[in-house]
């Protein structure tokens, strides 16, 4: 039989318990409070719109950093002040080099990024350092390796761990989370690949299932917003525009830097405010990813176009970088953009001659 003693131990004791049960729960619910965002990829309105509802600003081969002069170059800002600036797509080109899964554009020989592995390792670090951006990766998988590929890099890397991965695939533009749901459960780097896709890896999504694009390696700066690959339904697809003007030099597609002001700028024949009013027209819904080349070219005026587009004002916390002095460049506010021949830098020339003079030795050898 328990005495009194025993008893008033025991009441003391529950009372402990629930007090530390209380604890554990207000710790917790408070802690759900703390992860709420309030500020999305740079604006509180963003939280609330589904990732399917935003458009995004992405950098053609953003790996690709050089000069405007250097050959395989479609950027002069590092891939972290790209993110910095507000760059939201990082496009890349897999290839494969000494077993080992590199960035190049084309070929190794023409422009080396560098591993996958050193790169994504950068990305990592902005996105620990930004806790309240989602961010998207297209890969190119210019060699068909297998997901699990990529997969031993991620993990490798750890951004495994922050990758979405939907319920269900392939995923219709108005189906997919919140940024704000997507930055709260700390899942909130979406990667696409445009082939080689495979349920054993969910994070890494098929592009033309879930997105459709428009024709890429354009000279005409009369962009149209024409479907040019998909593998779904193009009416329930998010969709991505290639909006960089190319020219060509000894037969291969390079960016037409002359005209970089023009093809970036917010409005005028040839602009990407141009070939986004031909979109929406045409779709009855803006394009969710504009994929541009030295995206910083028209001094802020592609992410103008996102900002209108997503129904906020464009107002950066610090001016975005400037292009690099070498580039010649045309005028953004010209009713016709003067369309002429561009000018091709010594280096590109010659880059590119030693280029295909090696593709023929080896060639040669090989016979």
């Amino acid at each position: 039989m328990l005495s009194l003693s025993h008893f008033k131990i025991a009441q003391v004791a529950s009372l402990f318990a629930l007090l530390f049960l209380s604890s554990i729960f207000d710790l917790s619910h408070a802690t759900s409070l703390s992860r709420r965002a309030t500020v999305c990829n740079g604006y509180a309105q963003l939280c609330t719109q589904g990732y399917g509802n935003v458009t995004y600003v992405g950098a053609h081969d953003s790996y690709a950093v050089g000069s405007t002069s250097q050959l395989g170059a479609n950027q002069d800002q590092s891939v972290t002040q790209q993110l910095e600036d507000g760059i939201r797509m990082l496009q890349m080109q897999a290839h494969v080099q000494n077993g080992q899964i590199y960035l190049c554009h084309t070929l190794c020989t023409i422009y080396n990024g560098g591993p996958l592995q050193t790169y994504l390792t950068t990305v990592k670090s902005w996105l620990a350092s930004n806790p309240n951006e989602v961010v998207t990766l297209l890969i190119v998988n210019s060699e068909n390796l297998p997901a699990s590929q990529y997969d031993a890099v991620f993990k490798a890397v750890g951004l495994d761990a922050v990758s979405y991965v939907p319920s269900t695939t392939p995923v219709q533009a108005s189906s997919w989370p919140t940024l704000g749901s997507m930055i709260d459960s700390g899942k909130r780097l979406v990667t696409f690949l445009d082939n080689g896709a495979d349920p054993t890896v969910p994070y890494l999504l098929d592009e033309f299932t879930n997105i459709w694009e428009t024709a890429f390696d354009v000279t005409n700066p009369t962009f149209d917003c024409n479907v040019n690959r998909t593998k779904g339904d193009t009416n329930t697809q998010m969709y991505l525009i290639n909006h960089f003007l190319d020219t060509t030099l000894l037969g291969q597609f390079v960016p037409n830097v002359p005209q970089l002001n023009v093809t970036n700028a917010a409005t005028g024949a040839g602009s990407l405010g141009a070939q986004v009013a031909t979109c929406v027209a045409q779709n009855t819904r803006p394009p969710n990813f504009m994929l541009v080349d030295y995206y910083e070219f028209g001094a802020g005026s592609v992410f103008q176009v996102a900002a209108s587009l997503n129904g906020v004002a464009y107002k950066p916390s610090s001016p975005i970088a400037i292009p690099s002095a070498t580039a010649a460049t045309g005028t953004s506010n010209a009713a016709s953009p003067k369309i002429g021949l561009p000018v091709f830098a010594g280096e590109q020339v010659g880059a590119l001659l030693i280029v295909m003079l090696s593709i023929l030795v080896g060639a040669f050898s090989a016979l």
